[in-house]
């Protein structure tokens, strides 16, 4: 199995951006949750909802195609681009990818 890096940066103030080790076929949401960093996935990663919202800026081409299901999550995404896409679909295949999380902050409370 190959192993990639993920350089995750954060839109929050004061964060660090980290770079970590991503397995293939491992996706944004289990390396975030298997690092103590937060994402939100109140659908409990199963693209059945559009918290775990990242911005790819790097790598898209290395990233498992994305599905109809995921672009109509998207859309209901806070602050959507076009570089936008679901932690728990955005699934690594062949490559280092960067991505940035949205600040966590505008889900606390929900």
């Amino acid at each position: 199995m190959s192993i990639y890096k993920i350089k995750i940066n954060f839109e929050e103030a004061g964060k660090e951006s980290v770079e970590l080790p991503i397995s293939q076929n491992e996706s944004v949401l289990d390396v975030c949750l298997d690092n103590g960093i937060e994402l939100q996935h109140n659908c409990g990663g199963v693209c059945g909802c559009s918290t775990c919202h990242v911005y790819v800026n790097q790598g898209m081409d290395n990233l498992q195609e994305i599905s109809d299901k995921e672009e109509d999550f998207i859309d209901r995404a806070v602050n959507p681009r076009i570089t936008s896409r679901l932690g728990c679909q955005c699934v690594v295949v062949d490559g280092d990818i960067e991505v940035t999380l949205p600040d966590q902050n505008q889900f606390l409370g929900h």
